[in-house]
This record gives structure tokens, C-alpha cells and sequence, in this order.
């Protein structure tokens, strides 16, 4: 018996585009919530980065020095976190579908942001993953926002990657000031200091990719790599569509 349901779906996704069409956040043009046109002129973050935090390198250094030669803001920061990269920055037309997408309820944009870091990942260097774990929320944050836009990042990027997503094991324990409402990166690293926990140990020996929206100073995925790594995962990375630079 032949199954109906991909037709259904794609039946259901055309009658969705028709009462609710997309239209492009960058320039309002209709048809994808970033367009072919504003996608290809997405602040790309190019190499060399820092190996340890993403941020790109300031000067171009002898290829032999590039895996080790790490940024101002990372040679004194004993981070638990193995690396953290992203593919943009955080500006432009990624901000503005960061912000449609986290505070005004365009869950459907994730499938499209999932995408641009699945695209991102077959290039990334020093990326190991067999886990995607979503960034948690507090309860009470997710209570008021009504969903948690990185566990919908991981959900789209599992359909498109094959990786399977754990959103049960780490938990946010602490109701924290917003880390945008901090002042500096200090305050940010103190802000996030113990207010991560694993409830088990389902990812012990894993190689986890960490999802997120937006890196700032990757303060809290790092308090997120150090609960992990106590509940004895084997690597943490951080994966977010753009940081702040």
C-alpha cells in the first residue's frame, strides 16, 4: 500500500504558505523568511578564528600557528568548553531573524536558520558531535515565551544532520538577569556560574555539540560544557548561528 502521508504533508505546507505567507525579514520580499538575496550578503565569519572561541583572528597568521594562536579574550579564560564557533555575525539581516524568531513567535523560521548551520557544519573544522543538545531555559522563561528557540534549532538541524537531540539530561536550575542585561564579560561568566546541572548521565562519553542562537562572550555555553563534562561527556562544543563580534 502506497503511504499518502508525504502527500498530505506537502499539501498541508502549501495551504500553509497560502494563508500565512512568508515573507523575507531582510527586505519583505515574499516567499522565504530570508531571501536568496539577503542570504548571500549574510556577514560571513571567516578564517582564521580563534580555535577556542570563534572569534576571527585580527591578523592572518603563518598557517603552522593558526590551531594554537588564540585570541586576547581566550588566553587567560579556563574554559570548559572545547570550542565554540558560529558562521555569522550577529547583524544585519541575522539579527533581525534572530529577533523575529526568539521574540516574536516565527517558530517557522527555525527550519530555514537550521539550515544555514547544516550548510555550515559539512565545512566547520574541529566540530565532533554525536549529540545535539538545545541550551535549556528556565521553566519560568519558557512558561512566558512558550517555546525554547534552540531546542527548535536542534530539532531541525537532528531532521537535516541525522544527529540525534537530547533536550532531558541538562536543565536550567537558576531564574538569572537575561545575560543581554549584563554589562560586561565578566558579569556574564559570573551570571551563568553554577546554574546548569545534568539530571543523569545519558551523555557520558559523548561528543556534544551545544545549540544556540546567539554567542556573546559563550559564558553560558560554558557553564553549560562544565555541567556536561561533570556528568562526564567526552567533549563539549558550542554551535550557534551568529556572535556577537
Amino acid at each position: 500500500m502506497v503511504s499518502v502521508l508525504p502527500q498530505l504533508k506537502e499539501l498541508k505546507g502549501v495551504a500553509l504558505d497560502f494563508l500565512f505567507p512568508r515573507f523575507c525579514v531582510g527586505c519583505g520580499k515574499e516567499g522565504q523568511y530570508i531571501c536568496d538575496s539577503c542570504q548571500s550578503s549574510l556577514a560571513r565569519i571567516d578564517a582564521p578564528v580563534c580555535p577556542k572561541c570563534g572569534k576571527p583572528l585580527l591578523f592572518t597568521p603563518n598557517s603552522f600557528e593558526i590551531d594554537s594562536l588564540l585570541c586576547s579574550g581566550c588566553v587567560d579564560w579556563q574554559a570548559d568548553i572545547d570550542a565554540i564557533r558560529s558562521p555569522y555575525r550577529f547583524e544585519g539581516v541575522i539579527r533581525k531573524a534572530v529577533h523575529e524568531f526568539k521574540y516574536r513567535n516565527l517558530r517557522a523560521i527555525a527550519r530555514q536558520l537550521a539550515s544555514l548551520l547544516s550548510n555550515y557544519l559539512v565545512t566547520a573544522d574541529s566540530m565532533p558531535g554525536d549529540v545535539l543538545v538545545p541550551v535549556p531555559l528556565h521553566s519560568k522563561r519558557l512558561r512566558e515565551r512558550g517555546y525554547n528557540q534552540s531546542f527548535l534549532l536542534a530539532k531541525e538541524l537532528s531532521n537535516l544532520t541525522g544527529l540525534p537531540v537530547n533536550d532531558t539530561c541538562l536543565e536550567r536550575n537558576v531564574y538569572n538577569v537575561p545575560q543581554a542585561k549584563t554589562r560586561n564579560v565578566e558579569e556574564r561568566r559570573l551570571n551563568v556560574i553554577g546554574i546548569f546541572t545534568c539530571k543523569n548521565e545519558d551523555l557520558r562519553d559523548k561528543k556534544v555539540l551545544l545549540i544556540d542562537d546567539v554567542t556573546t562572550s559563550g559564558a553560558t555555553l560554558n557553564a553549560c560544557a562544565s555541567a556536561l563534562k561533570i556528568a562526564g561527556a567526552m567533549s563539549v562544543c558550542g554551535l550557534t548561528l551568529a556572535r556577537e563580534i
